[in-house]
C-alpha cells in the first residue's frame, strides 16, 4: 500500500465516454448513466483499506444524491493478477455485500483509469450537467482510517452544489487512498 493524494482539481476538464463491463454483466457506457443535474465517477476497489473506511457512507451518499438528479458509477481499474482481492468476481460479491446503488465498472485494460488521470482509490469525480469536472476531493477526513465527522459529507455537499448552481466548492481537501495498482 503506498497512500497516495488526489490533484487539485483541474476545474471545466470534460468527462471522457468510456465502455465497461459492470458486476450485472452489462456493457455500460458514461452516456448510459449521465445524470441530470451531475455525474459522480469514482475509482475504487474492494481491498483498500480506505475504501473500506468510506464505504458505508460513500454508498449511503450516492443513495441519497440520486433525490439531486446525481447519479452515480463506480470503477475498479486494479490489476487483479497480482491484488486478485479486486477480481471481477470479487467485486460482484464486494458490490452485492455493500449494497451498491450504482453500476460497479470492470476497467480491465487501465484505458479508462489511465485517460482519467485516477491516481489512487478511493478517487472521485464530481462533474456537473454538461459533464464538466466540478469536485476531485475527499468523501472526508479520516483519522486512523475512521471518518473524524458526522453529519454530511465533503463530496454530498460538493454535489448538492453542484446540482444546483453547476458549480463545485472553490476549496476543496484531496482525496487520498492506495494508489492505483498498475498492470507492469
Amino acid at each position: 500500500m503506498s497512500l497516495t493524494k488526489t490533484p487539485i482539481c483541474d476545474f471545466g476538464k470534460k468527462a471522457e465516454n468510456f465502455k465497461l463491463k459492470s458486476t450485472d454483466n452489462k456493457i455500460i457506457s458514461l452516456n448510459d448513466l449521465k445524470g441530470e443535474k451531475g455525474t459522480l465517477i469514482m475509482f475504487i476497489c474492494n481491498h483498500c483499506p480506505y475504501v473500506k473506511a468510506i464505504i458505508k457512507g460513500l454508498v449511503e451518499d450516492c443513495k441519497n444524491l440520486k433525490e439531486f438528479g446525481i447519479n452515480s458509477v463506480a470503477i475498479c481499474s486494479n490489476d487483479v493478477k497480482n491484488y486478485p482481492e479486486d477480481s471481477f468476481e470479487n467485486m460482484i460479491i464486494f458490490s452485492k455485500e455493500n449494497n451498491f446503488s450504482f453500476p460497479y465498472l470492470h476497467d480491465e485494460t487501465q484505458k479508462v483509469a489511465r485517460t482519467y488521470n485516477a491516481v489512487c482509490t478511493p478517487d472521485f469525480f464530481a462533474y456537473n450537467s454538461n459533464l464538466e469536472l466540478q469536485y476531485r476531493g475527499r468523501i472526508k477526513q479520516l483519522k486512523d482510517l475512521k471518518p473524524i465527522d458526522e453529519g454530511d459529507s465533503e463530496l454530498f455537499k460538493a454535489l448538492t452544489l453542484i446540482s444546483k448552481t453547476g458549480q463545485g466548492p472553490e476549496k476543496q481537501h484531496p482525496s487520498m487512498g492506495c494508489n492505483i495498482k498498475w498492470i507492469k
